[in-house]
């Protein structure tokens, strides 16, 4: 059960990380927002600084789940 979730919280946090470094450079360089969060919520440009961070920390997490599933496993 660790293993999914561990897969599940490190496969959200490329999305949330994508889709922020989406948001953050496409309005400056291009003049149009992309992606689907400036769909989802309102925010300033400089706020997708912060959710490009919450994406690595996610997939972080997500992997250091699934290798403590692994470890237990294993002793």
């Amino acid at each position: 059960m660790r293993t999914t979730i561990g897969y599940t919280v490190e496969s959200i946090g490329y999305v949330v990380g994508a889709q922020g470094l989406v948001s953050l450079v496409s309005k400056p360089l291009f003049g149009t927002q992309w992606g689907w969060m400036h769909k989802v919520v309102d925010l300033p440009p400089a706020a997708y600084l912060g959710v490009v961070a919450v994406g690595p920390a996610l997939i972080a997490a997500g992997v250091r789940t699934r290798k403590a599933a692994r470890r237990r496993k294993a002793v």
